[in-house]
Formats: C-alpha cells, structure tokens, sequence
C-alpha cells in the first residue's frame, strides 16, 4: 500500500507530538485520542476512504471510548452511522446483546465489549475503525462481533499501530481480512520513533 501526503501528515504529527513513555507506550492524545485534532481526522477519513470501497458500507464500527473520535468523523464522511461496542452493560440497552471478552491493556484487565442486536444485522456491511492498535485484542473482539451478527466485514482501518506488539501482523496474516493501517510504527524508545518501510 503506498500512503499519500496525508499519513505523511499523521506520520510527522507522531513524530513531533508523540512521547514514548516507559514499557513502550506511544503517547499520541494531543491529536488523536484525548484533545483530538478534527482536521486531522477529516485527512484519515479520506485517506480510508480511497483505501476502502465505501460504496458498499452500511456501518462503521469501533470500541469504546479512544475510537470514538476517528469513527464518527469516518461515518459521517462516509454518510453511514456509527456504531461503537461499549465495555460495560448499560441499563439502556434492550434485547439481545452481542458479546466478546478482551483483555485490555490499558486497563490491565478483562472486559466485555458489547453491541445490541438491534443495530447490527445479517445484511450490513461493516468497517472497523480504530484509533489504535498494540496486540489487536479490541480488533480482534469487534471482528468476533461482526460475525456474530452475520454481517460482512468490509474492512478494518487503524490509524497508528504498534508494529512491534505484533496485533497488526497476525491480522494481515489472516488473507480474507482487508487490513489497512496508516502509520506503523516499528520501534519506539529513548532513541525516538521509527515507522516501517511502505509495503
């Protein structure tokens, strides 16, 4: 995949705005997932949708809560609805749920991601975004629930992976998953951040 000047645009804002703490944690929440840069976001929505045959998405799905931002802008960009799988059971929620368990390294443990059966169905077709990606568990789990609710997963678009955690190879490993990433970054530590040559 050869990537245009807009993830050079996400490349150079990781690169300038990124820190690198301790155990390799990639701190990006100046612009992507805490204070988030909307014009960013609005520049990685088109770069999915030229990656992406859009025309055919019902759906947009992501997890609760850092995807949340991404998505919504790929949504309404794509002119579809977003759906984001919550990690905890609400009283709202009517019906029949689909469930996948994860474990969550940002919160060091297992969680229940979960979506109602009334918005996803058998003839949606489904985009995964997320906003970040280290050993694929959240990814992993919304692909689970995708073919729970028997739809067709269109494809799944990350914005920064962690090369080096390895989520992102076994998903490419897996051939019937279109996996798209735009920045991935293959090392990361006191020495500073290095992306991966394009494929």
């Amino acid at each position: 995949m050869s990537l245009n000047s807009n993830s050079c645009s996400l490349k150079d804002r990781i690169i300038k705005e990124g820190k690198v703490l301790p155990g390799n944690i990639i701190k990006v929440d100046g612009f992507l997932n805490h204070r988030v840069d909307t014009t960013l976001m609005e520049e990685i929505a088109k770069q999915f949708a030229e990656i992406f045959d859009i025309s055919k998405i019902t759906a947009v799905l992501t997890a609760e809560a850092s995807g949340i931002p991404v998505a919504s802008i790929c949504a309404h960009k794509f002119g579809v609805p977003l759906i984001f799988a919550k990690k905890a059971k609400s009283d709202n929620i009517e019906n029949g749920l689909y469930k996948s368990e994860l474990f969550s390294y940002t919160y060091r443990k297992t969680v229940t991601m979960i979506v109602s059966t009334e918005w996803l169905k058998p003839e949606d077709h489904v985009l995964i975004i997320d906003d970040f990606m280290a050993m694929g568990n959240a990814v992993t789990a919304l692909i689970d629930i995708v073919g729970q609710a028997g739809c067709t997963l269109e494809g799944i678009g990350v914005v920064v992976e962690k090369g080096f955690q390895g989520g992102g190879d076994k998903l490419r490993a897996r051939k019937e998953l279109n996996y798209h990433a735009l920045a991935v970054i293959d090392r990361a530590d006191e020495n500073g951040i290095v992306f991966r040559e394009e494929e």
